[in-house]
């Protein structure tokens, strides 16, 4: 075996290698020595020498004999290329994005020069709009929601399909006011946004990112801010001041859930640091809309790397796969479309929110660009819109919550979400039109139901029906720890979603008649 050229060329030695992939510097000796046949290693050890030699599973193994049993499924789990290529380039391109996009403001930003790298052209909702055939286009709603759209080659009979995520996640969002001083501790006055999982916000690293409403003469303008420091905490009482916090203790949101900057009593901290950040004076700043993130970076996690850990899973893994999905499309005889949009976890009812026009007021601008208002309706009559929204994977310790026959996991693929109640958009129809997508592309699918008596979340499909009377169907991917400051997701399902979204862009559904083809 050449390990030792490997090693040699990785500037690496047995030590250090033992370091970095845990593998006991015991076996790495064995090996090097040949007093042990590398087919007798168990799969973790050969996936670590894979990885962190940086080679290919085949080459590793050349001239050695036949691979034992243990092997041979981890073999074939290597191969599917899970973990390889493109597809861990675009698991890293999400925790990038993850890990850049720490409120709205910054996410939808991000998205912005995503699409402009991509060659989208940006557009102003305040002048008329002048859109070329072949061309693609996006446009921003108050820094927070943005819609992407691109325009085939050439618009006959034609119809719209569309995604639509939301930027925002449960957090806690600043007041705009005094800090207040407390017991010698500078505190910071905030309210939740959202439905947050209180406990999860508590002892860990914290900071602030959003926007400022900077004066400037008589005018105002808006700056983006991400404070890159551990800069805030929220500390926990202690289990001998408190004995019940193991045992139910209910937090008070305006009691135990402020966060502290500083000791001292020194007030307007948050302006001093905004100034100093921003490079302004005090007296300069307005307004802010501010929120507290957790500072925890997004990883790959898991044994076999088969998880991903992160804030604000829900809904920016969507956002960012729909858009990217949108992107990579082919052009068809569709307008593809992909929203995203803001304050879905408040309710939706905003300017920018999936409760406003914004949508159908860009569809109309599309279709009067080149002349075809009379062409909208019909157009509507044929389109379909995928509300995509995380959704609720079995729990590992409390499976009982979910319904006993269409539990969903973690690494399955997508998920097509139903409520009787219409909660999600999902119908018999849209159902079908989903999933015969799903299989006409080899996408891997499930399906969810709540239990009959809990009544799980609703996301903004049904909310943007409302507004757009076409067909919709609700989807997502399994994830676990929904609305808490760090979540769980399945890494494999990001490709999944990925190349759904792509081949959902790609293809042309056709409505006709009330039947459907997909080409």
């Amino acid at each position: 075996m050449y390990l030792n050229i490997l090693l040699k060329n990785k500037n690496l030695s047995l030590y250090k290698l033992s370091k970095l992939s845990g593998i006991p510097l015991t076996t790495l000796n064995d090996l090097v020595n040949e007093k042990v046949d590398i087919s007798k290693c168990n799969s973790k050890t050969i996936f670590a020498l894979c990885k962190f030699l940086d080679i290919d599973i085949n080459n590793l193994l050349s001239n050695e004999i036949e691979l034992n049993k243990d092997f041979v499924t981890y073999k074939d789990y290597l191969n599917n290329e899970r973990l390889k290529g493109e597809n861990m380039k675009t698991v890293n391109e999400l925790l990038e994005f993850l890990n850049h996009s720490h409120s709205e403001y910054q996410a939808i930003n991000n998205l912005k020069n995503l699409l402009i790298k991509n060659e989208f052209l940006e557009l102003n909702e305040e002048v008329k709009w002048n859109l070329k055939e072949g061309k693609n286009y996006f446009v921003i709603k108050d820094y927070s929601s943005i819609i992407a759209f691109k325009i085939p080659k050439k618009i006959d009979t034609y119809h719209f399909q569309i995604s639509a995520a939301h930027s925002d996640s449960p957090c806690f969002k600043l007041k705009n006011e005094d800090d207040i001083i407390s017991c010698g501790y500078n505190k910071i006055n905030c309210e939740s946004y959202g439905g947050l999982i209180l406990s999860s916000w508590l002892d860990k690293p914290l900071s602030i990112a959003g926007r400022v409403i900077v004066n400037n003469g008589n005018s105002i303008e808006t700056k983006l801010v991400d404070i890159d420091k551990d800069l805030l905490i929220i500390p926990n009482t202690c289990i001998h001041f408190n004995g019940s916090l193991n045992n139910g203790y209910i937090y008070n949101k305006n009691i135990d859930m402020v966060p502290i900057i500083s000791l001292g009593s020194e007030k307007n901290s948050i302006k001093k640091l905004l100034s100093k950040e921003l490079n302004i004076k005090e007296n300069e700043i307005n307004s802010y809309d501010l929120y507290l993130y957790n500072r925890q970076l997004g990883v790959i996690g898991g044994e076999n790397s088969e998880f991903i850990f992160s804030s604000k899973i829900d809904n920016l893994e969507s956002s960012f796969l729909t858009m990217k999905g949108l992107i990579n499309s082919k052009q068809n005889t569709s307008i593809n479309v992909c929203a995203v949009f803001f304050n879905e976890e408040t309710g939706s009812l905003t300017s920018n929110g999936a409760d406003s026009t914004f949508l159908i007021d860009t569809l109309r601008r599309i279709n009067y660009a080149f002349k075809k208002e009379e062409d909208l309706l019909p157009a509507l009559a044929k389109s379909f819109i995928l509300s995509v929204d995380n959704a609720h994977a079995i729990h590992p310790n409390h499976p009982e919550l979910s319904d006993a026959n269409s539990p969903v996991y973690l690494n399955k693929g997508i998920v097509i979400k139903n409520n009787s109640n219409m909660s999600y958009t999902t119908n018999a129809f849209t159902y079908s039109v989903v999933s015969k997508m799903c299989e006409k592309f080899s996408i891997p699918y499930q399906t969810f139901y709540n239990r009959n008596d809990i009544r799980g979340g609703s996301t903004l499909g049904a909310i943007s029906s409302s507004h757009v009377s076409i067909y919709s169907c609700d989807i997502g991917l399994a994830q676990l720890a929904m609305h808490s400051s760090y979540e769980v997701a399945g890494a494999d399902d990001v490709n999944i979603m990925f190349n759904f979204m792509k081949n959902y862009f790609s293809s042309n559904i056709e409505i006709k008649d009330k039947k459907v083809t997909i080409k």
